[in-house]
């Protein structure tokens, strides 16, 4: 390959949004191959850019590295199932809700304390009285 097919690691970072340390852990996980050049820098081509992309997009909605590498191996399979992709998201969809239903609780939570405090220059304060496990 001509010398301008490749990419450094800090191109390939700003390219993709992944941290030049996190291409690294990938690598040493196995998800990446990177060339190296003569002097042992490495070298991405530029045709694994969507491969790098898809890394990039699965870690911004919470896919698991172990997810990762299972959908990393699903697009590498051109006879794949979507099905087999479909069920992967739809884990990470179950565990999103999960989540979102634990933050509507805690935000729930946080309402009520701050509803109830008089918010003034008393030093007496309702939250962290709840908070303590001193309640009135």
């Amino acid at each position: 390959m001509m010398e301008k097919d490749w990419l450094t690691i800090g191109q390939a970072s700003s390219l993709t949004g992944l941290s030049a340390k996190m291409l690294r852990h990938y690598e040493s996980r196995g998800l990446l191959k990177p060339g190296r050049s003569p002097s042992g820098y490495r070298l991405y081509p530029q045709s694994q850019l969507a491969q790098l992309q898809l890394i990039y997009q699965a870690k911004q909605l919470g896919f698991s590295l172990a997810q990762v590498e299972a959908l990393l191996a699903l697009w590498q399979q051109p006879d794949r199932a979507s099905r087999d992709v479909q069920q992967l998201a739809q884990q990470q969809l179950v565990l999103v809700s999960a989540k979102i239903s634990q933050l509507q609780q805690l935000q729930q939570q946080l309402q009520s304390l701050v509803a109830h405090c008089a918010g003034d220059d008393s030093s007496d304060c309702s939250i962290l009285r709840e908070l303590s496990g001193q309640k009135d």
